[in-house]
């Protein structure tokens, strides 16, 4: 026995598929990465949690004092590859045979392969996707549907493949190192680079990544060491991967710059990863009344501190010659009603527009329908591959830029909205606990990130006492009427009433659970084991 692999418990089922992507080798690469940086991870959500905490007793986001010469220097990121220099329009997705396959064929310049908030990481989902990974990157994957149709890549125009693994605070429980489980990030970004760098070097691409969910440079930096270890080990030069991080939590966007100069061999951009930073400034700021924010459709881009953080993320970026990259539009054609259709579309396509003139290099779509529209907008207002080299002007962001909420007025916070919240955030665990990370519900494209802000919402409001226009308070009874008339009239379904008492649980929580997800993953992991056992 490889002596590495002394202390190392496979908890997923065994076969063929397992037994090619955990490979001797590539399973003692995942247990040297979490033995040299898996207590590092454990530190810095600690230190996560010590910062909430500062939080809690007044202690407000502010710039770092000891990075603010890394804020004042000069210094540039390194060059951007010239295959991802035009990324104008991304498309995402979870890692299923046929989403990867329409995903790569659609016209976008970018497909990021989702093994995050769009994807339940059951052992089947996990396993496969790593394979689809490799077949994608071969450029061999093929699928044939159950009415006959097959698919399979072109032969040009194939979108440029990025892969987000998980973030620091995700565990994968079906490997366990010296007794514990192994990181959820190092798993999933462990075996795409395990077995498909040098596939991707051999035709003259690189490993690409984006980084969800960090809340310090020192998470960063962690990244960074990971990418350095990792390229040392399969003997490849340290600067080939390159990363682009999701801005997606309200302390990182005071971190941008030294986010991005941690990673700045590895750096391919900062993105606005704009529904997870709503859920995570409601997270952080759970605990003051004065953070109470209106319905979720209400939160746009316009919003003070969201406007606050695209100006600055696009200036950070620019200013460091990598791209910044603009928000998901998750509207999905509506095929029943033509005049909602076009109104969709039309929000869609100002979205796009005001994401090119402010000056992002580029943005995501949930849809192949959106491609034309979002890449029209692109091509109408960026004549080049992007806009690194326009001279950025500094927009001099303050603290209290970044935490500027307009007070939530009468008529802001509906009935339809909250009813909303409920149904989206039922509906999403219900998909997840049968292994479907990524939903379509009221015509949107919802994952995990959408699904925390309606359950993030609902329990701020009732936090808070906030109130309908009508002058009704927002209570737990009250939220839990309104869930038990939802259930009602929902269509029965296995896993329902088990969707339903997390959504439950979630809300009716005294304190705030910081992510759904682990609650589900219990659910999915033990399903699992029984199922392994019959």
């Amino acid at each position: 026995m490889n002596s590495t692999l002394r202390n190392v418990e496979i908890r997923g089922q065994l076969d063929k598929d397992v037994n090619t992507i955990l490979s001797t080798e590539a399973l003692a690469f995942l247990v040297e990465l979490e033995r040299n940086f898996g207590a590092r991870r454990i530190d810095l959500l600690a230190a996560r949690r010590k910062r909430q905490q500062e939080i809690n007793n007044g202690v407000f986001p502010d710039f770092l004092s000891q990075t603010a010469a890394v804020r004042a220097g000069q210094w540039r990121c390194a060059p951007v590859p010239a295959e991802i220099q035009d990324r104008r329009v991304e498309i995402t997705g979870p890692t299923d045979r046929k989403m990867v396959i329409n995903a790569l064929n659609s016209g976008a310049k970018v497909f990021m392969a989702d093994f995050e908030d769009a994807n339940c990481p059951n052992w089947s989902n996990s396993i496969q996707g790593q394979l689809n990974m490799i077949d994608a990157n071969r450029r061999t994957i093929e699928f044939s549907s159950s009415d006959g149709r097959k698919y399979s890549l072109r032969k040009d125009n194939v979108a440029v493949l990025f892969v987000r693994p998980r973030g620091w605070h995700l565990n994968e429980e079906h490997i366990y190192v010296d007794g514990h489980p192994m990181s959820g990030s190092l798993f999933d970004f462990g075996l795409y680079f395990f077995h498909n760098t040098n596939i991707l070097l051999n035709r003259g691409s690189a490993p690409y990544f984006y980084l969800p969910k960090m809340e310090s440079h020192l998470e960063a930096r962690l990244w960074n060491d990971v990418f350095v270890f990792s390229q040392n080990y399969i003997k490849v030069p340290v600067g080939t991967i390159k990363a682009t991080v999701l801005i997606e939590t309200i302390l990182a966007s005071f971190e941008m710059d030294e986010i991005l100069y941690e990673l700045r061999e590895h750096s391919a951009g900062l993105n606005c990863g704009r529904w997870d930073y709503i859920f995570s400034f409601i997270k952080k700021f759970n605990q003051y009344p004065q953070f109470v924010l209106p319905d979720r459709a209400k939160v746009t881009m316009t919003s003070p501190f969201m406007e606050a953080y695209v100006k600055m993320l696009i200036y950070t970026c620019h200013r460091r010659g990598v791209h910044a990259m603009g928000g998901m539009a998750a509207q999905i054609p509506i095929k029943d009603n033509k005049a909602a259709n076009d109104a969709a579309m039309e929000k869609v396509k100002l979205d796009k527009e005001r994401e090119v003139k402010f000056g992002h290099d580029g943005t995501w779509v949930a849809h192949p329908a959106l491609i034309p529209i979002a890449m029209e907008q692109f091509n109408l207002h960026m004549k080049t591959p992007n806009q690194i080299n326009q001279s950025p002007v500094n927009p001099h962001i303050t603290a209290k830029d970044l935490l500027n909420v307009t007070p939530v007025s009468p008529g802001d916070i509906t009935e339809a909205g909250f009813k909303s919240n409920i149904i989206v955030g039922v509906d999403y665990i219900e998909a997840w606990l049968n292994g479907n990370g990524c939903v379509p519900i009221n015509h949107l494209m919802e994952d995990a990130a959408t699904a925390e802000i309606s359950r993030s919402q609902i329990w701020q409001w009732i936090r808070h006492g906030a109130k309908f226009s009508n002058g009704t308070t927002i209570t737990l009874a009250y939220f839990r009427s309104v869930l038990a008339e939802v259930e009602k009239v929902a269509k029965p379904r296995p896993t329902l009433k088990h969707a339903i008492g997390i959504f439950e649980l979630l809300v009716a929580s005294p304190e705030f659970v910081d992510f759904l997800t682990p609650s589900a993953y219990d659910y999915i992991v033990a399903k699992e084991r029984q199922q392994s056992k019959l």
